[in-house]
């Protein structure tokens, strides 16, 4: 049953972060479905799965994606 919560959790993080307009943001909800991707794998008995996916999917990622929109310039309608 902790399987699909954690599915739709995954799905409907996703969903809100396409539908930021605010880059930051959506930036930081990336975070959301990595974290719980990674709580999924863990409950899937994959640690070392669930381990890089914790680094990589919530951490790395919205990191990474951050810096970018930082660094580019925004322009305002």
């Amino acid at each position: 049953m902790i399987e699909y919560i954690l599915m739709i959790i995954i799905v409907l993080g996703s969903i809100l972060a396409l539908m930021q307009r605010d880059l930051l943001k959506a930036a930081i909800l990336t975070g959301i479905p990595g974290a719980s991707l990674a709580f999924l794998y863990q409950y899937l008995l994959a640690p070392d799965v669930a381990l890089t996916q914790a680094i990589v999917g919530s951490a790395i990622v919205p990191v990474f994606i951050a810096l970018a929109v930082y660094k580019t310039r925004r322009v305002e309608d």
